[in-house]
């Protein structure tokens, strides 16, 4: 089992402070929008970028420390970083390329490609290991890039953007393969893809202005997010105000009721909620029945979103059939009323 990483640092001139823990064999995602820091993280992880504060740690051994002057470089950490592009050598067959490695932590030619070879037919490559890297795909570059970084037998692994270059026919393959790879190492993936953290995290770190905002397992954050990336990468809508009676008060006054998850607390506490777009439905009008939730707005855009459009109002985004749309007739601008049931609202602490 791979050991536990430890990042505990400061980067001052990028403004980044985080502390995090990724345990043995975990994989953790850090999202955040681009600029937050992200990448910060994974350089002063790998010892591409020297912190200004602070510990990076693997297992009992130390890579980094400010204080005690402690610094480890790059080829000596046992971390192996994966980056967007394949960055292959272009003058080396893909077998050369992965055994490029091995070969410069001092084994022999044979026994290099030896191991070259079976990483090659771990990512089901063995066929193209005489080709160099201009004859091969995207896809297949990647491949031989995930080899390449694990023939080296890295204690952890740092994955940046690996499907952002990738046809979206391509990216599933080498998405299945990064997830059966990596399900024992302990590996830090950073993404813009809602289905790469999903499919491949245990935990999820949410970064902002150099800051984790939001930290917890893949399935909580993705679902019940506490940070306004969060709910946008996974798609839903967060609403901030204040627990009164149980429900939330927005800061206009108007309550939005729902089930929570635990107890919010004493009234004026901060809430969140949050609402999936399908569950939000829009009229023309206040509705017969009068659902517990019915809320005026404004709509501010409207955009293709699979088959249905997203309606994005100044209050909530809704998902409707672009024949609802032609049938309300509506536009940017339009006042509507959004309804939607309280079973749909999910309420917990901010």
């Amino acid at each position: 089992m791979s050991p536990t990483l430890v990042l505990d640092l400061t980067v001052a001139a990028r403004d980044v402070a985080i502390a995090l823990t990724v345990a043995q064999g975990e994989t953790l995602a850090l999202l955040g929008p681009n600029g937050a820091g992200k990448s910060t993280v994974l350089a002063a992880a790998a010892g591409l970028l020297r912190p200004d504060s602070g510990t990076v740690r693997l297992g009992d051994h130390t890579l980094s420390d400010h204080q005690t002057r402690t610094w480890v470089p790059p080829h000596a950490r046992r971390i192996a970083l994966l980056a967007q592009d394949a960055r292959l050598f272009p003058h080396l067959s893909a077998l050369d390329n992965v055994a490029f490695g091995p070969r410069s932590q001092g084994q022999p030619k044979r026994t290099a490609h030896e191991a070259a070879a079976r990483w090659l037919e771990e990512v089901g490559m063995t066929a193209y290991a005489r080709r160099r890297p201009h004859e091969l795909s995207g896809g297949q570059a990647q491949k031989v890039a995930i080899a390449r970084a694990l023939a080296t037998e890295p204690a952890a692994l740092l994955v940046d953007e690996p499907l952002s270059a990738l046809d979206v026919e391509v990216a599933p393959d080498v998405r299945d393969l990064l997830r059966r790879v990596t399900s024992d190492l302990t590996t830090v993936i950073v993404t813009h893809d809602a289905l790469d953290a999903a499919l491949l995290s245990d935990r999820v770190a949410v970064m902002h202005a150099g800051r984790v905002v939001e930290h917890g397992e893949t399935g909580r954050v993705l679902s019940r997010p506490t940070s306004d990336f969060g709910a946008r990468f996974a798609g839903l809508n967060l609403v901030r105000g204040v627990t009164s009676g149980g429900a939330l008060r927005m800061p206009d006054g108007r309550l939005l009721h729902g089930i929570a998850e635990s107890d919010l607390g004493q009234d004026g506490g901060p809430v969140a909620a949050v609402v999936a777009p399908s569950a939000v439905s829009i009229h023309l009008e206040a509705t017969h029945g009068s659902p517990r939730n019915s809320l005026a707005a404004s709509v501010v855009d409207l955009e293709p979103h699979g088959p249905t459009v997203r309606v994005r109002t100044d209050l909530l985004s809704a998902d409707i059939t672009p024949a609802a749309v032609a049938e309300l007739r509506l536009a940017r601008g339009n006042r509507v009323v959004l309804s939607v049931k309280a079973t749909e609202v999910h309420l917990h602490r901010a």
